[in-house]
């Protein structure tokens, strides 16, 4: 799969994913393992600059 998350989308995703894994473990529990698990899903599109999402809907944001 080919890259396409561009900068300012990448930003957002990596603090989006790190809050939520911030906030799952303040909270703690079912709740919060369930939110810092879903905060992962951010952070690694973020980091490797690939959605799948992105990818089926034919969506690049780089520039």
């Amino acid at each position: 799969m080919c890259r396409n998350v561009g900068g300012i989308d990448r930003l957002v995703r990596i603090m989006f994913g790190l809050g939520m894994i911030f906030q799952g473990v303040v909270i703690g529990h079912g709740a919060g393992c369930v939110m810092a698990v879903a905060g992962l899903v951010p952070l690694i599109s973020g980091l490797s600059s690939k959605c799948p999402l992105y990818a089926m809907l034919k969506l690049n944001t780089i520039d």
